[in-house]
């Protein structure tokens, strides 16, 4: 469980891609679903299960799925971290009791999610092929001690990684539960290696990004500190948990990113070539911290529908990983894994419907809860399903079944919901790493005080909190004109591409907010020798180039209203075309807060300080009218809304009773209660009115 452009610099793994490109008919993106409105499940809710059918008796098997059909479950997601159960020894392929265990599923009218088993790889494959093993930066070699523990970028991984998916697409690609197909569960929460062979490989990645040593050693300013790289054979795997510059950290971050994407792209050819007619759905973790990857930049060569394990703290921050994983695909959002309960020994009742609901707010179509049995053994047996360790169906059976039931109402009323974004939001993977190098000389890490993840949600926060609907997108990977309003927060790094994207949406008539922090390197990491924010000063009318922390809370007048900062990080901005907004109140110079230029048909705002919600939600609000951007129910904290075909979904996040205000008479869908002037909402409560 869980929260570029790709470069193929070893032969084996090109050649697969090569020959499955060529039976596919082309690798030029994945098939949405937008693409396919005949895809299987279009317009259906999905409540199922996770079930790892390895750890059960063919007599626990059948009570087993007789336990989800009374639930009402119409998919469970199967196959991941399984592969020694398919494959026990080098190609010799064992599928009969997976075809009992599929079988049963569609007699039962069960519909599966077939997850390639990419990751974790077995035993005996590391045995044999030791160049899968993962080696340390001080060059220890490690034995699996424990999940995702391989190097993926090994070339003998790639071929039998995709020799295990030929072969298990091509017994259940017309299998009647089959319903769609996943990636290598939670890949990008694995590790990177440092052996002979992998330097070998980043230097050939290195020699297709930068093509001579001269272009290297100034991308990675060697001249600094006496560092100059006189041949190739001199490069270094830089070290993933330092030291070193900031500009090789992120290419090694990069690279490590296009191995994942490329692993990714080579299975996704296997699916266009042997089940064209279902849709990738792939459990992904492009955020973990161990070794991440560029997600938003590169999803439609590999993701049908956006896709992830669903473990929520707080809802902001859990509907910002949710629109992380959904880009601007035109498609509902899958939770491949679903949080069952919580914490504790067994989790608090009517969470996990809760969170149901929140995850229709943001567009879901699918909920699976982690995890159908309890585990006996192993790295999660203390992590409580559905059934307890004794095989006992537990409470939250009761739970997901009542999910399954309302959720085949709601399916006729407008749900999965559907709804252009009318905001969006950017995050750069590139800006993510270069903002969090490692060592004991982390210059960059030490400028950028705040977080760069607690800028996005900052952004994201208000919209989120006004009941509006906000995509996360990469500024250069989609069309940004579809949207009424960009907020750009701590883009640190600002590459060409990104300033050419936000130059020309300005340009054609969008309206930007780009906040502090922003736009002062370019895609190496290094300083701008331009007037900051580099690439842009133009567009927003202004330079800066002094940068303070105050001693106190920095205070704004917008819209008529004193509000106070949280982060007390302020540039002083020196206006050129750009006319003033608001100015801090109680900085030395009072110099403007926030300053708009007119550029082209659309306008640049610049907020001068870190991205964060107190300062974004005035600022937005007083677009909103203007722009045109429609603001969603009117709530109180910890309860979330949206209008769907004329009703109103209210979501109580919290532990205590909430009122919301409602005009006239309504009823709800679900319990049909009336409320007249006011609806409460209990503890978890939810609530469809119409």
């Amino acid at each position: 469980m869980k929260p570029t452009t790709c470069c193929r610099a070893w032969l084996v793994a090109s050649l697969v891609l090569a020959v499955s490109t060529a039976l596919s008919g082309g690798m030029a993106s994945a098939q949405s679903a937008a693409d396919h409105p005949e895809w299987p499940g279009a317009g259906q809710l999905f409540v199922g299960t996770c079930y790892q059918p390895i750890d059960r008796s063919p007599e626990e098997i059948h009570r087993d799925i007789a336990i989800m059909k009374k639930a009402g479950f119409n998919l469970v997601r199967m196959g991941d971290l399984s592969w020694d159960s398919f494959e026990p020894s080098d190609d010799h392929f064992t599928f009969e009791w997976f075809d009992r265990v599929m079988d049963e599923m569609a007699a039962n009218g069960i519909k599966v999610i077939l997850d390639i088993p990419g990751q974790p790889a077995p035993i005996w494959l590391h045995h044999e092929y030791p160049g899968v093993n993962l080696v340390t930066q001080s060059g220890a070699t490690l034995h699996p001690a424990e999940r995702y523990m391989q190097d993926i970028s090994d070339p003998d991984y790639r071929r039998l990684a995709v020799r295990m998916a030929d072969a298990l697409t091509k017994r259940y690609a017309h299998h009647p539960a089959l319903l769609a197909i996943g990636y290598d569960n939670e890949i990008g929460n694995s590790y990177m290696s440092y052996s002979a062979a992998d330097q070998v490989r980043f230097v050939d990645w290195l020699k297709t990004k930068y093509g001579t040593l001269e272009s290297l050693n100034k991308a990675w300013a060697t001249q600094r500190w006496s560092r100059r790289i006189n041949e190739w054979d001199e490069v270094e795997l830089p070290y993933g948990d330092g030291s070193g510059p900031a500009e090789r950290y992120l290419d090694l971050r990069r690279y490590w990113s296009d191995v994942t994407i490329g692993a990714l792209k080579d299975l996704e050819a296997v699916r266009r070539a042997n089940a064209p007619d279902k849709p990738a759905v792939s459990n992904l973790w492009d955020t973990a911290w161990t070794k991440p990857f560029d997600y938003l930049s590169s999803y439609r060569d590999y993701a049908s529908y956006g896709a992830e394990g669903f473990y929520p703290g707080d809802p902001v921050s859990a509907s910002l990983g949710a629109m992380m994983i959904k880009g601007d695909l035109e498609t509902p959002i899958w939770f491949n894994e679903f949080t069952a309960g919580g914490g504790g020994y067994y989790g608090t009742k009517g969470r996990s419907r809760m969170w149901a609901y929140m995850a229709l707010i943001d567009q879901a179509q699918t909920i699976l809860a982690w995890t159908f049995n309890s585990h006996l053994g192993g790295e999660e047996q203390a992590l409580f399903g559905l059934l307890d360790h004794d095989n006992t169906p537990s409470w939250k059976v009761n739970e997901f079944a009542q999910v399954a039931t309302e959720f085949r109402k709601l399916q006729k009323l407008g749900f999965p919901r559907m709804a252009p974004p009318q905001v969006a939001i950017a995050y750069s993977f590139d800006n993510a790493m270069v903002t969090s190098t490692p060592g004991p000389h982390p210059t960059v890490t030490q400028y950028y005080k705040r977080a760069y993840m607690d800028q996005v949600q900052g952004a994201y926060e208000p919209f989120f909190n006004d009941n509006i609907d906000a995509a996360v997108v990469n500024l250069s990977y989609v069309t940004l004109e579809k949207y009424k309003l960009v907020v750009v927060p701590g883009l640190y790094l600002m590459d060409e591409k990104s300033a050419a994207a936000i130059r020309r949406y300005v340009e054609n008539g969008g309206t930007l907010i780009m906040t502090g922090y922003s736009a002062k390197t370019d895609e190496h990491g290094q300083w701008f020798d331009t007037p900051l924010p580099g690439r842009l000063a133009d567009v927003f009318g202004l330079h800066t180039n002094e940068f303070y922390r105050a001693d106190r809370p920095l205070e704004v007048t917008i819209g008529g209203r004193t509000q106070k900062a949280t982060d007390n990080y302020y540039e002083v901005l020196d206006l050129d075309a750009a006319r003033p907004l608001a100015r801090f109140l109680n900085t030395p110079d009072k110099s403007a807060a926030i300053a708009v230029n007119h550029f082209g048909k659309g306008q640049a705002i610049y907020l001068a300080t870190a991205g964060q919600a107190s300062m974004l939600r005035p600022l937005v609000r007083m677009l909103y009218a203007k722009l045109g951007i429609k603001r969603g129910p009117d709530t109180p904290a910890g309860v979330y809304a949206r209008d769907v075909d004329g009703r109103t979904l209210y979501v109580n996040t919290t532990t205590g009773t909430k009122s919301v205000r409602i005009r006239g008479t309504k009823t709800d869908v679900l319990s049909g209660k009336r409320y007249t002037g006011v609806a409460r909402l209990e503890s978890y409560g939810v609530e469809l009115l119409q």
